[in-house]
């Protein structure tokens, strides 16, 4: 019996120093090398707990054992049969908490690293032509219309399942680009735009159209889709309504929310300065409000901006972070300050309604609260003022109710987010359906899509049964 290999393969990634200051992907991928290599540590064990922990059920080990058998198109088959964005989910999916979290290797040493072998075969397949990309049967056509709300990660891969599942599928994008949050709110360094466009080619080559600039709410209503031809609707419109601190000061010039801040720099390109003029007025102390993804992305990007210095400012401590631990790892090392414990009390402005400053408080931490970390207390007398000259609040978000407000019958909760039902995604108004974000609230990629997915089974099922399923309670 072989001995286990029971350290992972490392990801070449640009050097802190250098990354620091372009917006080029930081995480550089496999060669063919590092990737048969990794994939060799599998061990294929029979209870494949990995396909479990994975929220669209990939069939892990079998694509896994193509890689390392040399046979990348049997690997694209099986990995884009279950997932129709790998080269994104390969790139911010949170793997260690899902699919590598069960990886049986793990209990001894380092799990497999599913998600970076999964980047290696989107990748190789993207760099195929003609012929060599994949082709898979498309189902004979239902004669059925579905119009899908939101082309980000649960409304791409709704779309996508439904039309293998031979139903005409029309996206409807309020923006001008599709990709959603895909586009708008991570960074270039993290996940090219190159690679989003390219996953949603892939999605319109089954036969989706995607409208762009269509409001749904406004130039049309749900309703009026349902009137118009299309026998079921999904919605997946994500969570783009930003929140605040409801503080002192913070309606001064110089503080952003993370979404403005994040959509001016990734879909109105600023991230590409030598080419377009995009405002981004920012000083050059940055401080960025929040402990997730999104305030790790602000920061970094502040930092490629210009930033002389840029604090993450977080009222818990490094335990408690939501951010993939990765994610703050390559913030520190390339140089973002950490304020942990610290949480703002009021921004300070300079006489012409620019921020200039921020009083803070310390922190300590108490009992568990309702998500299960410790709740952050403020400790008396402990006020102090920092020097900054750029805010941006990355607190998270809430859904949009511009659809909600304009469609009779659609229940929502008291946070916003549309009332579905859990095992088939239906929501409370009859042939409607939702998924990702706007039903969970902020959450990521991979559970958005396991979302889409599920619903389209759900879509799927009721069209062909042509009878009402039952809606959401």
């Amino acid at each position: 019996m072989a001995k286990l290999d029971l350290n992972r393969v490392e990801m070449p990634r640009q050097e802190s120093h250098v990354r620091a200051r372009n917006f080029d992907e930081v995480a550089l991928g496999y060669n063919a090398e590092q990737a048969t290599h990794e994939a060799n540590r599998c061990i294929q064990c029979p209870k494949r707990p990995c396909v479990g922990g994975c929220p669209v059920n990939v069939d892990i080990p079998d694509f896994i054992k193509a890689l390392r058998q040399g046979n990348m198109p049997e690997a694209v088959k099986i990995l884009k049969s279950k997932n129709s964005l790998p080269g994104i989910c390969g790139r911010v999916c949170p793997q260690e908490t899902q699919c590598e979290e069960v990886c049986v290797l793990g209990k001894r040493g380092a799990p497999i690293a599913v998600g970076r072998l999964e980047r290696y075969v989107a990748d190789w397949e993207q760099q195929q032509a003609g012929s060599a990309r994949l082709v898979v049967d498309i189902a004979p056509s239902s004669g059925k219309k579905v119009a899908v709300v939101g082309s980000g990660p649960a409304g791409l891969t709704c779309a996508a399942d439904l039309a293998k599942m031979g139903h005409q599928v029309t996206v409807f994008e309020a923006l001008h680009v599709a990709g959603g949050v895909l586009m708008y709110g991570i960074p270039e360094f993290r996940l090219p735009k190159a690679i989003v466009q390219s996953e949603v080619n892939y999605v319109r080559s089954w036969g989706v159209e995607i409208r762009l600039d269509a409001v749904i709410g406004k130039v049309m209503s749900v309703d009026e889709l349902l009137s118009n031809g299309y026998d079921a609707v999904f919605l997946g419109t994500g969570a783009g309504l930003p929140m605040f601190l409801r503080i002192p000061g913070e309606n001064f010039t110089g503080v952003y929310s993370a979404n403005e801040f994040l959509t001016r720099v990734n879909l109105m390109k600023a991230y590409l300065r030598e080419e377009y003029d995009t405002p981004v007025p920012m000083g050059r102390r940055i401080a960025v409000i929040g402990g997730g993804n999104v305030a790790m992305d602000s920061a970094r990007c502040a930092l490629r901006l210009g930033a002389d210095r840029v604090y993450v400012i977080y009222r818990r401590s490094r335990a408690e972070m939501p951010a993939r631990a990765e994610e703050v790892d390559n913030a520190q090392e390339e140089g973002i300050v950490f304020k942990m414990l610290t949480n703002p009390l009021r921004f300070l402005g300079d006489g012409r309604g620019w921020v200039s400053a921020m009083e803070c408080i310390e922190m300590e931490l108490g009992e568990p609260d309702a998500s299960g970390r410790r709740r952050p207390i403020p400790k008396p007398g402990s006020e102090f003022v920092m020097d900054v000259d750029t805010v941006v609040v990355a607190l998270g978000t809430t859904p949009n109710p511009l659809v909600p407000s304009t469609t009779e019958g659609l229940a929502t909760t008291s946070e916003g987010t549309v009332v579905v039902d859990k095992k088939n995604g239906q929501t409370t108004k009859p042939k409607v359906w939702a998924g990702g974000d706007v039903a969970t609230g902020a959450a990521t990629v991979i559970s958005a899509m396991g979302a889409g997915k599920v619903a389209a089974a759900s879509i799927d099922g009721y069209l062909r049964e042509d009878v009402s399923p039952t809606t959401a309670r």
